[in-house]
């Protein structure tokens, strides 16, 4: 079982790693892969041309902003109402049952998030959390509502921003939706496992994160959130490196609005979706 909306991987100096290819492969779920003209011949030797979307630019020096934009016009040309966008660096996909997470053989975590996502008329963007942030030890409510939406998100076409910026460029969007009264749902029963930031060559590592004596990366990034958020944004120290911090409180009235047209069936529905043992 696959999503219905497309799936897009923005990728750069990562055909050697490709973990989010290399999952969505094993999940066998249909996507593009979207990457700078240069790179086509290293792409296109490990990952089926057939799959390969090349930019019409290359090198501007803007993070996956662009890129990211390039996609979502692409999409609504495609007839799209949503799309998902994936960073490149998500090793795996599980589904969390009874506070323990499986592995995903197939798409169904994405479509079920697409249905349950059109149970609603105002959801602006919709997608996994992390599962370092889905832990054993705790309980936690199948989604989370009106609060940041990261590395695998799906966005509905109709809203009525664009990507901008170049750091945090997801925080950034999801306030921006959340100030204009739209809610997004953050999934804990559908999460991925992605590698850090900085933890991993390629993408915009070297070219927006980069730590010296004279540039911060990390501090940067929270900076830049702060100049589009300052009501909503604090700069504050964790684990030794400087990171933003942003309250979501002021988005809890956001409610969510029912869609009408969407019949939904009182009986449970597993989607197929079986355990198996390894």
């Amino acid at each position: 079982m696959n999503p219905r909306h497309p799936v897009y991987i923005i990728s750069k100096s990562r055909w050697k790693s490709r973990l989010t290819s290399k999952a969505l492969d094993f999940m066998k779920v249909p996507y593009h892969i979207v990457i700078e003209p240069q790179e086509y011949k290293e792409y296109s030797s490990v990952i089926d041309k057939n799959k390969i979307l090349i930019l019409p630019f290359s090198n501007l020096n803007r993070g996956s902003v662009p890129a990211r934009n390039w996609v979502w016009d692409h999409s609504i040309k495609s007839g799209a109402k949503r799309h998902w966008i994936l960073d490149d660096n998500i090793r795996t996909f599980y589904r969390v049952y009874k506070n323990n997470q499986y592995k995903l053989d197939s798409g169904v975590g994405f479509k079920i998030i697409e249905d349950y996502t059109d149970r609603f008329t105002n959801i602006a963007l919709s997608g996994m959390n992390y599962e370092m942030f889905v832990l054993k030890r705790q309980k936690y409510k199948p989604y989370r509502i009106n609060t940041r939406i990261y590395s695998c998100i799906l966005i509905n076409n109709s809203i009525c921003y664009r990507w901008r910026g170049k750091y945090n460029e997801d925080t950034d969007l999801s306030l921006r939706a959340l100030k204009n009264k739209w809610c997004t749902l953050l999934f804990n029963i559908f999460v991925c496992q992605k590698i850090a930031t900085m933890r991993m060559k390629g993408g915009n590592t070297d070219e927006l994160y980069k730590q010296d004596a004279k540039f911060d990366g990390r501090l940067e990034m929270a900076l830049a959130l702060k100049r589009y958020h300052p009501d909503v944004t604090k700069i504050v120290k964790k684990w030794g490196r400087w990171q933003h911090s942003v309250n979501y409180k002021p988005f809890k009235a956001n409610k969510l609005i029912r869609n009408k047209n969407i019949i939904v069936n009182k009986e449970i529905n597993n989607y197929g979706m079986e355990l198996l043992k390894a």
